[in-house]
């Protein structure tokens, strides 16, 4: 199984719109890629802190996608990257960490 994490790092002049990410762009995002049969599943999680206390945590949002392989990702994905990075500028002016995983263990 891979997973592909979308990682929106925190910075504090950063605008990003939970709201609008919660409630519009990861439904559309997710019907939209839940459709292809290598999909299986996806988390949201938002930062609440760092190691240390009081400190910020290192994302704001991580944003998880399991699927059965890259190319199974990627055949979801492709037919609608114009649209889901297109919301993007709905949301947030972050420029996101991608990283393509493979998942060795889960229970």
């Amino acid at each position: 199984m891979i997973k592909i994490s979308i990682l929106y790092p925190s910075n504090p002049s950063a605008r990003f719109d939970m709201g609008y990410y919660i409630d519009k762009h990861m439904p559309l995002s997710i019907g939209l890629l839940s459709a292809h049969t290598g999909f299986k599943g996806v988390s949201v999680e938002r930062g609440l802190g760092g190691a240390v206390p009081g400190t910020d945590a290192a994302y704001i949002v991580m944003c998880h996608f399991l699927f059965n392989s890259a190319e199974d990702f990627m055949a979801a994905f492709m037919p609608h990257a114009e649209v889901l990075q297109g919301d993007m500028p709905n949301y947030t002016d972050i420029e996101p960490v991608i990283q393509i995983s493979e998942v060795l263990i889960s229970e």
